[in-house]
C-alpha cells in the first residue's frame, strides 16, 4: 500500500481504473532483491487462494494466460471468491462462496485444507477483520502518497491493535512488515498522566 493507505492499482496502468484512478502502476519500479525474496518466501508456502469478486475479476483474465512458478502455483490451487453477484467461474479451481461468505470461510479455517492466502479485495478483508477471520497481515508499504483510491483501511475500518512480528527495509524504502491481530486499542494519555 501507498503511505496513504492506498491499495489500487499497484501493478499497472489498466489494473484497477475505478472511480477514474490514473496512478495504477505505482509500486512497478520500486522493487528490489529484498521484496522479491520476501515473496518468493511468501508464494512458496502451502495455501488456497481467498479473494474477493474485484480482485478476482481483475486476476481470472491474467492469471491462465501466464508461466512461471506464480502462475502455475495460482492456476493450480483453489480459489475461493467471495461474491454475491457470480454463479460461473472460468478459472479452472474456482468455488464461488455465494451463501453466507462469513460462514463458510470460518468452515474453511475450520478444515483440515491449507492456510487461505488474499491479495487485494479491501472490502472482503473489512469482513473478514470485523469477525476476527484475519490470523497475520503482510503488508508492503510503499514510500508514496497517492491522494486517492481504495485504501485498506477505509472509513468504517474496525479498529483493533496489532504486534509486528517481522520487518525488512528494501533498498527502496519499502517496509515488508508482518502484523498480528493483538486485542483491542489500547488507550492512554501521553505523558503518562
Amino acid at each position: 500500500m501507498s503511505l496513504d493507505g492506498v491499495i489500487q492499482g499497484p501493478g499497472g496502468p489498466e489494473e484497477d481504473t475505478t472511480g477514474g484512478f490514473e496512478l495504477g502502476g505505482w509500486s512497478a519500479t520500486q522493487w528490489d532483491d529484498s521484496m522479491q525474496q520476501f515473496l518468493n518466501e511468501v508464494m512458496q508456502q502451502d495455501y488456497d487462494l481467498l479473494l474477493g469478486r474485484f480482485t478476482y475479476h481483475i486476476w481470472e483474465p491474467y492469471w491462465p494466460k501466464q508461466t512461471g512458478p506464480i502462475a502455475e502455483k495460482f492456476n493450480r490451487i483453489k480459489k475461493y471468491v467471495a461474491t454475491r453477484t457470480l454463479r460461473e467461474a472460468h478459472w479452472e479451481g474456482t468455488v464461488l462462496l455465494n451463501d453466507n461468505a462469513i460462514e463458510q470461510v470460518k468452515a474453511l479455517k475450520a478444515g483440515d485444507g491449507p492456510d487461505l492466502q488474499m491479495w487485494g479485495s479491501a472490502d472482503f478483508i473489512q469482513s473478514l477483520r470485523r469477525y476476527g477471520l484475519i490470523d497475520q497481515m503482510n503488508i508492503m508499504i510503499f514510500p508514496v502518497v497517492l491522494g486517492r483510491g481504495k485504501r485498506l483501511f477505509a472509513e468504517g475500518t474496525v479498529p483493533g491493535n496489532f504486534k509486528m512480528t517481522r520487518h525488512i527495509v528494501s533498498t527502496t524504502g519499502v517496509v515488508i512488515a508482518t502484523y498480528e491481530p493483538d486485542g483491542e486499542v489500547p488507550i492512554g494519555r501521553a505523558g503518562g498522566g
